[in-house]
């Protein structure tokens, strides 16, 4: 380790299942850090041991974060170099790394972060969907209004959508976002990585009946089409056509928007030309 006045927190990305996706880099940090700090000291024990790393390990979690934060930027502000994992996959991603990278900036202590395997991009790239765009959820809020909140977000979501699920609370997700979103395109995807990897791709309705008969085994991610952009547009001048077309004009003059810029307007709405706006207004004074 660099030798500095002060410590740095490492983010080391550890395995989603098959340990043979730990990097190089994370294996070094490891045996050279001060300490490591990790959600799970009993399952990270078994991946130390794995790898013969003998570097002392404290607990921080989601139920410690503030307080053990605390005693780890003391440590790291007194010159100790600290290695931050978690259970799998990258610190800071649906876990409380983020809490402690937020106070080292805080404390004005550097932090950096060694890439590894994430579950939610290994699945993205293996759902069969558009990988351009993605919206990452992670675990929908347990609270039901909130958990309503979301699902109403991403009701006209046009990026993929990635969330993970506990195999227990599948097929209530699943049939939660079969109401809220129809039935889209999805791939849901178990024990990445692992021996018994599946990337079941259906949809929204196929995968809740399918598990509600099969019963779901391991931590579950689920991959979900977004919305067309053009079925949005299509959707949205079915609206503005059901209105009265002096009514749809009146909304926007009565914003102060001159007639001709209104026209403009309700003819963008509507998809159709601003000459066709005019005519019809003109029959319509006949």
């Amino acid at each position: 380790m660099e030798q500095t006045t002060r410590g740095k927190l490492y983010l080391c990305a550890t395995p989603i299942g098959n340990l043979e996706d730990i990097t190089f880099r994370v294996l070094r940090t490891l045996k050279e850090v001060d300490l490591i700090a990790a959600e799970d000291t009993r399952n990270s024990r078994k991946l130390l041991n794995h790898f013969e790393i003998h570097t002392p390990m404290t607990s921080y979690h989601e139920y410690n974060k503030i307080e053990k934060g605390r005693l780890l930027i003391e440590k790291l502000s007194a010159g100790s170099h600290i290695a931050l994992i978690t259970d799998a996959g990258t610190p800071g991603i649906s876990d409380p790394g983020e809490e402690l990278v937020r106070m080292c900036y805080e404390a004005d202590i550097e932090v950096t972060s060694l890439p590894g395997p994430a579950a939610c991009v290994t699945a993205l790239t293996l759902s069969g969907l558009s990988t351009r765009r993605f919206a990452f959820e992670a675990f929908l809020p347990m609270d039901k209004k909130e958990r309503q909140r979301i699902l109403g977000e991403l009701t006209d979501e046009t990026r993929t959508v990635v969330l993970y699920e506990a195999p227990h609370r599948l097929v209530r997700t699943l049939n939660e976002l079969l109401e809220a979103l129809g039935d889209r395109n999805v791939t849901v995807l178990r024990e990445l990585t692992k021996k018994h990897e599946t990337a079941f791709r259906t949809t929204l309705a196929g995968a809740a009946a399918y598990y509600e008969s099969t019963e779901p085994k391991g931590e579950c991610v689920i991959v979900v089409e977004g919305r067309s952009p053009q079925e949005l547009v299509e959707e949205s001048r079915r609206q503005w056509e059901e209105m009265p077309l002096e009514e749809h004009m009146a909304r926007y003059e009565s914003q102060g928007m001159p007639r001709k810029e209104a026209m403009k307007q309700v003819a963008k709405d509507r998809g159709v030309s601003k000459r066709d706006i005019y005519q019809a207004l003109l029959e319509a004074e006949r």
